[in-house]
């Protein structure tokens, strides 16, 4: 099979840039490679099941628009947050093409409601408590598009590229890429099984220019492909951290003002960098599965369906210098340890007895003001399993944050774990996106550049204006 562009990942940095390719009048062919499924078939068992049924491949990680479809999809409209990008394009174009990529969401139909601006004295208000506590607020304007509406704003998209010719190969797995005297000719593909393997049959797809954009799901295996073919790349920063629910009625300030409040800090005694992450008011807890069943936490929220919870991240990021070059694989072991003391599922603990130092049970969550939206949740000891760096930074972090929020770290503020973040490995590329492979290009939050919908979204959308400057 022969094509111009082959991008790997139907994610939102693979499909935004066949969107934006197609914008630009390209008429270059184009093929997508998609280990899940085709959004309208995207379903997960837990709904029905009320538990996870670890189903392969995932269907809340992988298929088309990644794990968007399933996520609070929030685009986040300031540069500010998102990743590195702007340090390699200019903060000045990153802004402009988010601000492009947001208009083509809303041509799909996003609300045109933006959260979190227009209320600047309760935002001084809220920032003056931040930094008395000697934290940082990002207050980034947020367009919510909610998991239901992101899912049918992606069945839009979706069905945009392939009216127009964009082939979208779903159940195929790249095992591999094709290398030819230093220029990346395609990739190497395989079937995908119910069971989350192959089953054998390799087909090569010849390219002109190949887009690996696997996400934060397909990290690993990028920075596999990296050091087996010494694609340029550094090891980054791996984020460890854990999911914290509490009662609506504890973050109604900061919900009504800002939506997603995003907090930076450094706490003593590590001064790790410390934020807050993926803030979901009325939201749920949700469990994701990676390769080799290891479950981890994330959190979503709806526009109708609301809980009686907000639910957010707060990460702590780690830096590895020599020798250490692995640091997904360290997040991952955090994760499996923390995945056996629950026997596959997701820990949750009380942070009262984080500070008392017991184990949180079952009947004790049972009769507490915050029960957990996610039901299936084994009542543990994640303090077993989390690094003491790590814990120490979060505890910290807590109570820090509880000054700009009373009562978020009262004794019963549920917290999940493990909430872990796969995007360490930063592949070296220029501004035109080409790594030090000709004609292989990486984006997304797999390369390391992004973090979250919309930078990977305006990532996509700039690549696609380069190939289609090809035509």
């Amino acid at each position: 099979m022969k094509y111009d562009v082959a991008i790997v990942g139907a994610g939102p940095a693979g499909i935004f840039t066949a969107l934006e390719m197609i914008r630009q009048g390209s008429s270059r062919k184009i093929i997508i490679v998609e280990k899940g499924r085709a959004i309208e078939n995207r379903r997960c068992p837990k709904n029905t099941t009320k538990k996870c049924v670890n189903c392969r491949p995932c269907s809340i990680t992988t298929g088309f628009s990644g794990a968007g479809a399933f996520s609070d999809g929030k685009l986040s409209l300031s540069c500010e947050v998102g990743g590195d990008l702007p340090s390699l394009i200019g903060e000045t174009f990153a802004q402009e093409m988010i601000d492009y990529t947001d208009k083509i969401y809303l041509e799909f139909g996003a609300d045109t409601r933006v959260e979190g601006i227009g209320q600047t004295e309760k935002v001084k208000d809220i920032r003056k408590r931040a930094i008395q506590a000697g934290l940082k607020l990002v207050d980034c304007p947020i367009r919510h598009l909610g998991t239901e509406k992101a899912q049918e704003i992606y069945l839009a998209i979706e069905r945009f590229l392939q009216e127009r010719g964009v082939e979208i190969l779903f159940g195929y797995n790249c095992c591999d890429v094709i290398l030819e005297d230093g220029v990346c000719k395609g990739i190497v593909i395989e079937p995908e099984t119910s069971a989350g393997t192959s089953d054998g049959e390799r087909e090569k797809i010849l390219a002109g220019h190949t887009v690996i954009a696997t996400g934060r799901r397909g990290a690993e295996w990028l920075e596999k492909i990296c050091a087996r073919y010494d694609i340029a790349h550094a090891p980054g920063t791996v984020d460890i951290g854990v999911r914290v629910e509490v009662r609506n009625e504890i973050m109604e300030d900061v919900n009504n003002v800002l939506y997603e409040s995003k907090l930076i800090g450094y706490p003593q005694p590590f001064k790790n960098k410390v934020r807050t992450f993926c803030q979901n008011p009325g939201g749920f807890v949700s469990q994701e599965n990676y390769d080799d069943d290891l479950a981890v936490v994330n959190g979503h929220s709806y526009k109708e369906l609301k809980s009686g919870n907000t639910n957010l991240a707060i990460l702590c990021s780690h830096d590895f210098t020599e020798p250490f070059n692995q640091p997904i694989e360290y997040a991952r072991k955090i994760g499996e340890v923390t995945n056996m003391l629950g026997a596959g599922h997701i820990l949750v603990q009380r942070y009262g007895d984080i500070l008392d130092g017991k184990r949180t049970w079952e009947k004790e969550l049972s009769r507490s003001n915050v029960r957990p939206t996610l039901p299936d949740a084994v009542a543990g000891d994640i303090t077993a399993a989390m690094p003491y760096r790590a814990m120490i930074n979060i505890i910290n972090f807590i109570q820090a944050v509880d000054h700009v929020v009373p009562g978020f770290a009262a004794a019963e503020t549920l917290l999940y774990s493990p909430e872990l973040k796969f995007y360490s490995n930063k592949v070296k590329m220029d501004t035109d996106f080409n790594t030090n492979v000709k004609n292989l290009h990486c984006l997304g939050d797999s390369s390391g550049w992004t973090r979250g919908l919309m930078m990977a979204s305006a990532m996509g959308v700039i690549m696609g204006r380069k190939l289609a400057e090809e035509n």
